[in-house]
């Protein structure tokens, strides 16, 4: 079965560009015209991966976007004429999986939608529920609990922490982090991952935000569960 890819875009050009090119890739297309249908659609179709455009007639992107998360995890490739690092934070946060800007080339999109494709079905191996002193992730229900308490994140620090906690003891380079949580595309620099991380620290608590070490010139890393040493390790010993 062709995996099936809704595109939600108003301008008539651009959506006929798309589903021609993603139908020669083998995709089956679905194309909503503004946020309303796209909406419909989306309920109606569950597609395995959405093209949203942000500037939209009723509905903005990020109102469907926002609809979409509240149902399903879906994959979501924005693609948007907006360059600004705030545009892309803000739809990233939001639980969009990619953002690509106007205009693209067929290659650049097709290997986002491959790669996030690839993503998410690649994970029927991994452990849906991960565990590390008082802190508790539920990789499937996207929740978490410090010392049992619920912590709300945004689909953004969760991605964040669940790429951390899973990779304890490794060092994760920032540019490593913006490629595996932001989209290896996502044109953003390394000081997003440090914002984010601030972030993230303050809403897990003293104990469990210390978890997150910072290895200075180098990036983060998740405190292994036998490592009870509360020093930051320099350059020299993270190399």
């Amino acid at each position: 079965m062709h995996e099936k890819i809704l595109v939600v875009e108003d301008e008539a050009s651009i959506a006929d560009f798309l589903q021609v090119n993603l139908s020669k890739e083998g995709f089956s297309v679905v194309w909503a015209r503004d946020g309303v249908e796209a909406v419909e659609l989306f309920g109606q179709h569950s597609p395995d991966l959405v093209l949203l455009d942000m500037m939209l007639p009723g509905l903005t992107g990020l109102d469907v976007l926002k609809r979409i998360r509240h149902h399903s995890e879906a994959p979501v490739l924005v693609v948007s004429v907006r360059d600004d690092e705030v545009d892309k934070v803000c739809a990233l946060e939001m639980g969009a999986d990619d953002y690509v800007t106007k205009p693209f080339s067929v290659r650049e999109l097709m290997l986002r939608v491959r790669a996030i494709l690839r993503r998410a079905g690649g994970t029927t191996e991994e452990p849906s529920r991960l565990q590390h002193g008082g802190l508790e992730v539920d990789i499937a229900s996207h929740r978490v609990w410090v010392q049992g308490e619920e912590v709300r994140l945004t689909a953004l620090e969760f991605r964040l922490l669940a790429t951390l906690l899973s990779r304890a003891g490794r060092v994760q380079t920032r540019d490593t982090l913006l490629a595996d949580v932001w989209g290896m595309h996502a044109g953003l620099t390394t000081r997003t991952v440090d914002t984010h991380v601030t972030r993230l620290r303050k809403k897990l608590g003293d104990e469990a935000g210390n978890y997150i070490e910072t290895l200075r010139g180098v990036g983060y890393r998740f405190r292994d569960s036998d490592d009870d040493s509360d020093e930051v390790p320099d350059l020299a010993e993270a190399l």
